[in-house]
């Protein structure tokens, strides 16, 4: 049996649409198959990992120090732009 407490928001709808199509009997053990597959962990962003990992070497090199409170990198028209955290 499922436990639809635990389940997201989508997560219900699936499993709803799949009973309606399929029948609960089976449409609970896709359910089950399909949500053990699921990845748990969300997966990050690979440019934002690129950035910091590229950052860290500079910043353990001491040549860059990073204030507290931050930056916001965005792109511009064929450049980067840097700019300090105002919020």
């Amino acid at each position: 049996m499922i436990d639809e407490n635990s389940l997201t928001k989508g997560q219900v709808r699936k499993l709803n649409a799949l009973r309606k199509s399929l029948g609960p009997a089976i449409a609970d053990e896709a359910f089950a198959k399909w949500l053990a597959s699921e990845s748990t962990e969300p997966e990050g962003d690979g440019n934002a990992a690129i950035i910091a990992d590229t950052l860290w070497n500079l910043v353990q090199d001491g040549s860059l120090s990073i204030r507290r409170g931050g930056y916001i990198v965005r792109r511009g028209r064929g450049r980067v732009i840097v700019e300090e955290r105002t919020d």
